[in-house]
């Protein structure tokens, strides 16, 4: 999906080379986290001199990153063009700013696409170049931007992450046998698509109920990931067996109302950190845990859980996105996809998902759809 341009603005010329940004800013998904996933190239008199993306969390910035292969390369980039799809930083981080890196290096004309949310930044690497004479542009392609990291921009502005439910069922909305077996309705190609989606989150979140129904590791094994999210455990009475597959020397963290101190120490010790949650009926307050996401600089929470858990955040308004897989069998009695707490009376109750997608993937369909107030909302605020 490429946003509209204001062709007075920007040219041809310009809109390709964003167009290589934003493909260049893809190899940062599984990789950057909680840093938003940046491109950026480095153009001269219409020649491509070097790109960059955004490193491990501690490492070079896109801009920094494309600066460091031109001088690996030895290229000048004085009086160069450089686009990026995200404004540059101009507070000094975990890195240094990168408008200074830009401004070092000579560069004369910066072309971004999205205004950076995060408040430290907000314009002011925009107004830092402009100050040095810097030719300086924005918003071309900025909902692509957007798109590539809605968790970020979410963080940045309501202070929870992007919430991505996935789900696979049967055409008749059928998760699982009524003896609870589900492995596997879906075949190769849609649990491998599935992986990669795990991959790009920061956190992948399941209920109690999935942990003792299935013992899911809920790691990212069918696909090459650069790093592994951390798995997370919505277990209201600390009742979680501490020989779950999950809880195997890896980070895990295990939001609970109850307080164990033995238990709580042993997991410790195994790299499962129980993190208290208030009660809110018979479950956790979502809401907090969302918020304790966001102060822990989570962009992205990747939602693989049974018909309770899914239909609790459905039904509170956090699902911000569904990747939906379908395979085609019917399975008639079985458990089903979304238990919602209240029933829907109204068509126009109903929570509004749009869709923005839909792929073969083997014999299975993968259904994509998004929250549209929330897309909006997120828009409006990123002034997109």
């Amino acid at each position: 999906m490429t946003a509209p341009i204001d062709s007075a603005v920007f040219s041809t010329h310009d809109q390709r080379w964003m167009r290589r940004a934003l493909k260049v800013a893809e190899q940062a998904c599984t990789l950057s986290n909680p840093n938003p996933r940046v491109g950026c190239v480095l153009v001269r008199d219409g020649h491509w001199l070097a790109e960059g993306s955004t490193q491990k969390v501690g490492g070079r910035h896109a801009e920094a990153q494309a600066l460091h292969e031109a001088e690996r390369q030895e290229i000048s980039v004085a009086g160069a063009t450089a686009y990026v799809t995200l404004e540059p930083c101009s507070h000094r981080g975990r890195t240094p700013p990168c408008t200074e890196a830009l401004i070092r290096a000579g560069i004369r004309r910066v072309v971004v696409g999205l205004r950076d949310p995060n408040p430290q930044v907000a314009g002011r690497g925009l107004a830092v170049l402009r100050a040095a004479g810097l030719q300086v542009e924005a918003g071309l392609f900025a909902e692509d931007t957007l798109a590539q990291n809605p968790g970020f921009c979410a963080r940045m502005v309501r202070g929870t992450p992007w919430v991505r439910v996935k789900t696979a069922a049967s055409l008749d909305g059928r998760t699982a046998l009524p003896d609870g077996r589900s492995q596997w309705i879906t075949g190769e190609a849609a649990r491998a698509d599935g992986h990669a989606w795990r991959a790009r989150a920061c956190v992948v979140l399941t209920g109690l109920g999935t942990v003792l129904a299935d013992d899911p590791r809920l790691d990212v094994r069918d696909v090459p990931a650069q790093r592994q999210p951390v798995r997370a455990v919505l277990d209201s009475h600390l009742a979680i067996s501490e020989h779950a597959r999950l809880i195997d020397g890896r980070p895990v963290w295990i939001f609970s109302a109850q307080a164990d101190p033995e238990k709580i120490a042993r997991l410790a010790g195994r790299q499962a950190r129980v993190v208290r949650m208030p009660a809110d009926g018979g479950g956790l307050d979502l809401g907090a845990v969302l918020r304790w996401l966001g102060a822990h600089e989570v962009n992205e929470v990747h939602v693989e859980a049974g018909a309770r858990l899914t239909g609790a955040l459905v039904a509170g308004g956090y699902v911000d996105e569904w990747v939906a897989y379908v395979a085609p069998s019917v399975l008639g009695a079985g458990r089903g996809l979304v238990a919602l707490t209240q029933p829907v009376t109204r068509l126009e109750e109903a929570p509004a998902y749009e869709f923005l997608g839909a792929a073969a993937l083997g014999r299975d369909m993968r259904l994509h759809l998004r929250h549209a107030g929330h897309w909006q909302a997120l828009r409006r605020a990123c002034r997109v």
